[in-house]
């Protein structure tokens, strides 16, 4: 019997739970829905990350203002996905802040990855008629770019930390509180999206860089919020493991001469003891493999998915 498509099946509403990780630094986790955070400056607030539409990042920020009635002057997207950035409106932001390889990516797929990902996740896409077009940054920066918080409230650094999730992800680090947001290059109890990864780089130096902050609190792109050291290296090691699982797997039936539906059954037989609870692990994995084939077979530069492209792979893997 054929699986619903993606994530189409999928029309619970998850609950939104605000948790405060140090004076004025918050996360807004929605049990497997993709997190977004928050900072106060001194006079301002740094957003981190959009939700899918201007409706449900409006929902985000009247949770916000029960906490501080700041104006909005930097919003901060850790990557390119449509539904991390197509909400970016509500926010009224002085600033967008991008990698520039992330700005890059709205250029070459913006328009093909907004209706692939809304096809894939309807329930995120709520009013979606309100998106008025592509989400473009007014900042962009290649390595790094901090934002000085003003008062004793230190200072925000965006550090891009390596080829992962995306090709232009950016770690966003608070080193007073010690907290990071990783975007969606770790997930806590979440499945990983690889569609659009850098498999290799990810799972090795990437995921170095970022487990080097040494993080008292982590929070990645789904999943809760990761506390103390213990915490924070076991979610990064999560991702790792996932990562690791997928190539072993799919390599080895690639480098045997096997075919890519032998190669999803074995990752997907591999993976689920740990991983297959978790949120989007099904929705994920098609994808996943699919790019890391892609991947082996020495196609560096993610494929751009289209709806259409979405239903053959899925077609192919899923049905």
């Amino acid at each position: 019997m054929a699986k619903p498509f993606a994530s189409a099946a999928d029309t619970d509403v998850k609950t939104d739970t605000l948790e405060t990780l140090g004076e004025g630094i918050y996360a807004l986790t929605a049990e497997g829905d993709p997190n977004v955070g928050a900072v106060e400056g001194e006079d301002f607030v740094v957003a981190i990350e959009s939700r899918a539409t201007p409706a449900a990042s409006r929902e985000w920020l009247k949770i916000l203002r029960g906490q501080t009635d700041k104006p909005v002057r930097y919003l901060v997207l850790t990557h390119y996905h449509a539904v991390r950035v197509l909400g970016a409106s509500a926010f009224d932001a002085g600033d967008i802040l991008m990698s520039a390889a992330s700005r890059d990516l709205v250029a070459e797929r913006g328009e093909q990855d907004w209706k692939s990902e809304f096809g894939r996740m309807p329930r995120l896409a709520k009013n979606a008629e309100e998106v008025p077009g592509l989400t473009w940054p007014t900042i962009t920066f290649k390595d790094r770019y901090d934002i000085e918080l003003g008062g004793d409230r230190g200072r925000l650094e965006l550090r891009f930390v390596g080829r992962g999730h995306t090709g232009g992800d950016v770690a966003v680090w608070h080193d007073r509180t010690r907290t990071l947001f990783a975007g969606d290059l770790v997930e806590s109890k979440a499945a990983l999206y690889t569609g659009d990864a850098y498999h290799f780089d990810w799972a090795g130096r990437t995921l170095d860089n970022v487990k080097a902050y040494r993080a008292d609190n982590l929070v990645g792109g789904r999943g809760a919020v990761s506390r103390g050291l213990a915490e924070t290296d076991a979610a990064v090691e999560q991702t790792r493991k996932f990562l690791n699982g997928m190539i072993e797997n799919v390599g080895r039936f690639h480098k045997a001469g096997g075919t890519l539906r032998e190669a999803f059954e074995a990752t997907r037989d591999a993976l689920a003891p740990a991983f297959g609870a978790w949120p989007i692990f099904e929705h994920c994995l098609p994808f996943d493999v699919q790019r890391l084939w892609d991947e082996y077979d020495g196609i560096e530069h993610p494929r751009i998915w289209t709806a259409e492209r979405d239903r053959e792979v899925w077609a192919k893997l899923q049905d």
